[in-house]
């Protein structure tokens, strides 16, 4: 099996933070022991571009149980942990390219990697490995039975090849179902991202301000878990809507260059880029933070940085000190890669297990039904997204209502 990562002797670390995810991910786990009996992936070319975590490695595992010969790379060069890596490889049967910090050039051969295994299925994160399927390898298309996407960022990329006609095979838009938006990037990145920060940093959290740019569902979630860490929370929008939610969540919304005066941390959540530009660097207080939860490293503009600076020095690992020309220091963290994947673990193993269970049987979903689907961006059919919170809630030992007859016919009729 070709693969390539940092260490193969890092492997039993690895196998031991897999299974330890493992233990908060029940769902992902009774879907992985039903693949074991039936195979319903047999012999399919799995191509997986995504974050090579230990909750990762638990879906991998899913779908090699399936039956599905699978190969990885990862979907961000920061963001590999190099033993969950080499336990896939050794422990699984994941041929696995992937190593932590990798440069762009090897970032590009490791997708390569992927496409040279004649991926039947594809699995995303970002879209950068549907990307290349699109530009530099249009004739490995025509043997793509579909995909999946997991994060925001990626999906608006496939929406707008749908949009355009380029898209060359149907996609499941895993992010907008309602068991991963609503948990993962909601609680996910609410707490991941302070994670990462904290252990970058090791700053008290309390008591300062922080930005946000983006009050979606990872800005709200961000919001939430900054307010009950007692800090004062102001957030940059551009949607009217998600402006004045903010506004009667009681947080304060201000435009970003006028937030830049109050800034001891700022995150980007929005997915767009130049996000935090030039007239809030102007304004920006000194001794700022400045980090990203967005997917690409597009947010800040980092250019500006470099150009308006007189010196760049890395105070510790993933953290580096700017000092512009009037004398103020900014700190950006994670080079404005992901700072929660980055400095951090990532999302917690319960609310990806939604999130990955989605994944595994929207995968299953697209080889049953190969050829009928047209080629275009779908929603993850709600028999999946539903069953899946079902699952949860009884992992969690926690029983609901349900509605009578009665009551089903009173919500259906005009007539009381």
């Amino acid at each position: 099996m070709a693969y390539e990562i940092k260490d193969i002797n890092l492997a039993d670390q690895g196998l031991a933070r897999i299974l330890w995810a493992e233990r908060d991910m029940p769902v992902l786990t009774r879907i992985r022991e039903r693949f074991e009996e039936e195979k319903p992936l047999e012999g399919v070319r799995i191509g997986a571009c995504m974050h090579v975590t230990t909750e990762t490695a638990n879906l991998m595992r899913a779908l090699v149980a399936s039956g599905a010969q699978v190969t990885l790379c990862a979907s961000n060069p920061l963001s590999t942990q190099d033993d969950t890596a080499a336990s896939l490889v050794r422990d699984f049967g994941v041929e696995v390219h992937a190593i932590a910090g990798e440069d762009a050039d090897t970032y590009n051969a490791h997708i390569d990697a992927v496409v040279a295994t004649n991926p039947q299925i594809i699995m995303d994160d970002g879209a950068d490995l549907d990307t290349a399927l699109h530009t530099r390898f249009t004739d490995k298309l025509p043997g793509v039975i579909g995909g999946t996407e997991e994060t925001t960022t990626g999906v608006v990329r496939l929406i707008a090849m749908a949009a355009e006609g380029t898209l060359g095979y149907p996609v499941f838009n895993i992010n907008d179902a309602n068991t991963k938006h609503c948990f993962d990037n909601h609680y996910g990145t609410g707490q991941s991202t302070l994670d990462g920060i904290i252990r970058a940093t090791n700053r008290l959290m309390c008591g300062r301000t922080i930005v946000i740019s983006g009050y979606g569902y990872c800005g709200s979630g961000l919001a939430l878990r900054a307010k009950g860490m007692g800090m004062d929370v102001i957030v940059c929008e551009v949607d009217p809507l998600r402006a004045l939610e903010a506004h009667m969540e009681g947080y304060r919304v201000m435009k970003a260059e006028e937030a830049a005066k109050y800034c001891d941390v700022w995150v980007t959540v929005t997915g767009d880029c130049k996000v935090v530009d030039a007239p809030a660097f102007e304004n920006m207080k000194d001794g700022a933070i400045l980090c990203n939860s967005g997917h690409f490293d597009s947010e800040i503009n980092i250019t500006w940085l470099e150009e308006h600076s007189t010196s760049k020095v890395e105070l510790k690992p993933l953290v580096e000190e700017y000092t512009l020309e009037d004398g103020r220091k900014i700190v950006l963290l994670a080079q404005g890669r992901l700072v929660n994947l980055a400095c951090a673990e990532g999302h917690p193993a319960s609310v990806m297990d939604m999130s990955f269970a989605n994944q595994a049987l929207a995968a299953e979903y697209l080889y049953k039904h190969a050829g009928e689907l047209e080629n275009k961006v779908y929603d993850v059919p709600a028999e999946i997204d539903d069953g899946v919170a079902t699952v949860k809630l009884e992992t969690l030992g926690i029983e609901i209502d349900t509605l009578t007859d009665e009551q089903i016919a009173y919500m259906n009729s005009w007539k009381f």
